[in-house]
């Protein structure tokens, strides 16, 4: 009889062992989408229903052979451009093949910008820039450009600071910076404040500076969801040590300033995500 009860016991944990496997690799290998519609009178008439598929923090990671399970999700999005923010590859990366494959690929098909984020600035590769201009990709690097459609244009700007403005909580000689709006106003120059304004900027820390300079919309990544999303909480951990960090994944309002943080779609360094699928954000733009 009590043989009987620990062999049931047994089983059971085996059962629970195995669902709890299967839920983490599905939860760190399906791609969920996040939507989003931002509505502005600020938005020229020609933008309206204008759509913007965000990618951030690939970390190399593969979906599918040559990632043909990626690919699929954003063709059925049918975007008018792709934007890349940031940690598409690794700094431990012995070479960029996955991101190669992918950006190329997607090349052919959509308008795709892209900024560097943390692991390219410690790379400090240039090939990856090269890459990238070679397949029509525009790499913004402390600059803006304008997108136009008939005769109306937005401002869409990509900025990339000092990594010690990062602020690890576990030195002291970084904890305490502050990124404010003078010191973006060096990096970036002023914005047009009589035009609609997108920046991509791979850190969502510093988000009353973004907004105080003029970003109508703001595109992060970076955070990774937190790692591990706690039921009612939020993300647990960002790449900096912060518990629950303030900005972690979703939307954001100042006021009528937004930022979208995207969740990412690798693992970094962690090696794993709980109750935090893999996204990518769609955006659609409204005049309305």
């Amino acid at each position: 009889m009590k043989f009987n009860r620990k062999k049931k016991i047994q089983h059971f944990l085996i059962v629970v062992l195995i669902m709890i496997i299967g839920a983490l690799y599905f939860g760190n290998n399906t791609v969920g989408v996040s939507r989003y519609q931002i509505s502005t009178t600020r938005l020229p008439a020609e933008f309206n229903n204008f759509k913007i598929l965000q990618l951030s923090d690939l970390h190399s990671k593969q979906f599918g052979r040559e990632s043909w399970r990626l690919i699929r999700i954003i063709d059925k999005e049918e975007p008018d451009i792709i934007v890349m923010t940031g940690d598409m590859v690794n700094t431990s990366d012995e070479n960029y093949d996955v991101f190669y494959q992918l950006s190329a690929d997607l090349a052919k098909r959509y308008k795709i910008y892209y900024i560097v984020g943390n692991h390219e600035q410690i790379l400090m590769d240039y090939r990856i820039v090269q890459f990238l201009n070679n397949n029509g990709i525009t790499v913004l690097d402390n600059e803006g450009v304008k997108i136009e459609r008939g005769n109306d244009h937005i401002n869409l700007y990509g900025l990339w600071f000092n990594l010690k403005y990062y602020k690890d909580r576990n030195d002291p000689y970084t904890k305490d910076l502050y990124y404010d709006l003078d010191t973006m106003q060096e990096t970036l120059g002023s914005s047009n404040s009589n035009e609609y304004n997108i920046l991509l900027t791979h850190n969502p820390l510093y988000f009353t500076t973004y907004a105080k300079w003029g970003a109508d919309l703001t595109l992060s990544g970076h955070v990774h969801g937190g790692i591990v999303i706690i039921p009612f909480k939020g993300g647990l951990l960002s790449p900096e040590r912060d518990f629950f960090p303030e900005y972690y994944g979703g939307i954001y309002s100042i006021e009528d300033r937004n930022m979208i943080v995207n969740r990412g779609l690798g693992n970094g360094n962690f090696g794993i995500r709980v109750f935090n699928k893999p996204e990518i954000s769609v955006i659609t733009l409204s005049n309305k």
